[in-house]
């Protein structure tokens, strides 16, 4: 059941990757936020590669330690986008951009407690 929980998690965070484009998340991220807007959205998709690469690398994923730091990161990202709500430039504000962040918190969470 933990593998499933720490799967949807995956899966809930990656897709929220693909909504940061959507909500322009490079223009409220310190290391891309002084950029113009080209320049941090090529900057912020290719910093993604390795993102998606790690959980996707069927060695590195089936690594407890790295299923169990994955999930409590889970959680903190979506501590970290409450305090981006005071943001002026924040987007991530309607319903599915706030279940992609929370269903990967809620499955972090869920995680590190069964497993």
């Amino acid at each position: 059941m933990t593998i499933d929980v720490f799967t949807l998690g995956i899966s809930f965070i990656l897709i929220h990757e693909m909504d940061a484009i959507r909500c322009h998340e490079w223009r409220i991220l310190p290391i891309t936020s002084f950029m113009n807007d080209q320049t941090g959205m090529v900057v912020f998709v290719l910093l993604h590669i390795p993102l998606f690469y790690f959980p996707l690398h069927p060695e590195i994923v089936s690594n407890q330690s790295f299923q169990v730091g994955t999930s409590i990161f889970l959680i903190i990202h979506v501590f970290l986008h409450l305090l981006l709500l005071l943001n002026k430039r924040n987007e991530f504000i309607d319903w599915i951009s706030w279940f992609l962040i929370l269903g990967a918190g809620v499955c972090g969470a869920i995680y590190l407690i069964f497993q």
